[in-house]
């Protein structure tokens, strides 16, 4: 239930609204754009280096190449770098492996004080649970419908 604002609580929103900048849209999904390629040409490189550069099969460099990024991430948000360029880039930072690796460190960094057992270990994972969780989900949902329409058309 929402409750009823009074007339002194409308007049602060109306002069607050009136006072928030205005977001340039445009500017901020370009720089989600230019970060999130850049890490996505960081991804691509580290993965041909490992495939072609040292001749890792390409199951082997994939792996590789996403825990590089996620190491790369952990120590960024360990050094306070991670948030300055999630601030500046948004999205573009947010959505890739990058953005998962940095919900749990910043989580773990967070909890540190109250043991490495009962604090970080315990509490890292909060945040990231639910996109565990769902990822489990929608991997099996995606597996069982391939399953189903391979069996359906005989293959």
């Amino acid at each position: 239930m929402d409750k009823q604002q009074t007339a002194q609580e409308k007049a602060y929103d109306q002069l607050a609204q009136k006072h928030r900048p205005n977001p340039n849209i445009f500017v901020n999904c370009l720089k989600a754009f230019l970060v999130g390629g850049l890490v996505c040409i960081i991804g691509e490189a580290l993965n041909m280096l490992y495939g072609k550069g040292f001749g890792y099969p390409k199951e082997i460099s994939s792996s590789m190449t996403v825990a590089t990024l996620v190491i790369i991430t952990c120590l960024l948000t360990g050094f306070g770098v991670y948030d300055n360029i999630g601030q500046w880039a948004g999205a573009g930072i947010a959505v890739p492996v990058t953005g998962f690796a940095n919900s749990i460190a910043s989580a773990a960094l967070e909890h540190k004080a109250e043991g490495y057992v009962l604090g970080v270990g315990g509490n890292m994972f909060k945040l990231a649970g639910s996109v565990i969780a769902w990822g489990v989900f929608s991997a099996f949902a995606v597996s069982l419908i391939r399953t189903l329409i391979m069996m359906a058309i005989g293959g």
